[in-house]
């Protein structure tokens, strides 16, 4: 998801090409296959590490299977950089096995309303020769699509994030910039479980929802939850392509970017399912462009919440700068709350501070670069036109952990 109209930067620190060897990628119009290699490899590590639950077995496979042929890894270096050849070539390739449905390749795969296939021990041949027999159809996908990943799971993130705002009663006008489908927008409209140690499990959000968004809770810290629902007045999604759930083929491409754990392919399709039920307004543009217009417009007295997701992490030093910039002169005239999940910047191994601008503890640092990405939940909060900045807590990419952290000094919990 990107609210921005330009292709984003690689997403993963670890394999974001050097300079001489992206320019030589963008002059010939692929990628070095090594740094797909490298891409593919943290990608499984950071979604599907040891010790992870089987249904993320089949995603670590995937992108261990390209990372470890040299062949494979010809198709996707043809995919230029900025595209994301790892993420865009296995999303292609899922969309081709959902499509054909090839006997037995297809039965690794998971179906609505079913359990998690075991991996079959021939997986990783199996898939290599479908993509490999597929290879025009792969490489026409990967020209038509960029890699679109509506995670409605990461929403477990966003609702410990909102606590204030709930026990403080306050009307909410949220908007979710780098919306795509607008999954978002709806998480009063879900249930969450957090289940933490000794299979204690805390459940929260609309009880009758069909959409149950589950996450393990790590760390010793709890996570705090409101026992009501958040009272969003209004909700409004900014992207530079907003995607239509009402067309078959979108969904279909959507649902084919999704890693291939059931939990995710059912979360997916029940929230699509209430997003396509009650239509969020949507506004296309750059969120830079257009937010400075949009928050006059809203009137003063709702808590305006403005959420990203895997968003800013995109934006460019400049970007950034003018985007906190915006937030000080509204927040000075009005309460406001931007909720950031988003990987430390800048990408690699220089990472060192949240994209709201704060330093991160060197130890948050230290984890990155062991642990691979994840998202880092921060807020800045305006009240009564002062500014606080708090970093909240870590989360798994696809939502299957989360951990809150301490306070840190100077700032707020």
């Amino acid at each position: 998801m990107s609210g921005r109209s330009d292709p984003p930067a690689l997403p993963l620190g670890a394999c974001r090409p050097n300079r001489v060897a992206d320019m030589l990628a963008r002059m010939t119009g692929g990628t070095d296959p090594a740094l797909v290699a490298q891409q593919a490899a943290a990608i499984a590590a950071a979604w599907s590490p040891a010790g992870s639950p089987a249904s993320w077995e089949l995603t670590a496979a995937q992108f261990a299977t390209l990372a470890g042929d040299p062949e494979l890894l010809a198709l996707a270096a043809e995919i230029p950089p900025d595209r994301l050849p790892a993420l865009l070539f296995t999303a292609a390739a899922t969309a081709l096995v959902l499509e054909l449905t090839p006997h037995p390749l297809r039965a690794s795969f998971p179906e609505i309303g079913g359990p998690q296939p075991a991996l079959s021990t021939d997986f990783a041949e199996r898939y290599r020769s479908f993509c490999l027999d597929h290879r025009g159809r792969l490489a026409e996908l990967c020209a038509r699509h960029r890699y679109q990943m509506n995670e409605v799971g990461r929403c477990a993130d966003v609702l410990p994030a909102l606590a204030p705002a709930i026990d403080e009663d306050r009307e909410i006008v949220l908007v979710d910039i780098g919306t795509g489908a607008g999954l978002g927008l709806h998480l009063d409209r879900y249930r969450y479980a957090y289940h933490g140690p000794n299979h204690h499990t805390v459940a929260v959000g609309a009880e009758d929802s069909p959409v149950v968004l589950e996450t393990s809770v790590r760390g010793t810290h709890p996570v705090p939850l409101a026992p009501t629902r958040p009272r969003i007045i209004d909700r409004i999604g900014i992207d530079a392509e907003p995607l239509d759930l009402g067309d078959a083929a979108v969904k279909a491409w959507l649902a084919a970017c999704l890693p291939q754990e059931i939990g995710a392919v059912t979360r997916f399709e029940r929230a699509t399912a209430v997003a396509t039920a009650r239509p969020a307004r949507t506004v296309r543009a750059n969120a830079l462009d257009v937010l400075p217009g949009l928050l006059q417009a809203i009137p003063h007295g709702p808590l305006v919440c403005l959420v990203d997701t895997y968003v800013h992490v995109f934006f460019t030093d400049e970007e950034l700068r003018r985007f906190q910039d915006l937030l000080d002169l509204a927040g000075a005239e009005r309460d406001l709350d931007w909720i950031s999940i988003d990987p430390l910047v800048p990408l690699g191994g220089a990472a060192d501070r949240t994209v709201l601008g704060a330093p991160a503890p060197p130890a948050l640092v230290e984890r990155t670069r062991r642990e691979g990405v994840f998202g880092v939940i921060a807020r800045t909060s305006y009240r009564a036109g002062t500014r606080t900045r708090s970093l909240l807590g870590i989360a798994h990419p696809g939502a299957a952990w989360l951990e809150w952290l301490a306070p840190q000094p100077g700032q707020a919990s």
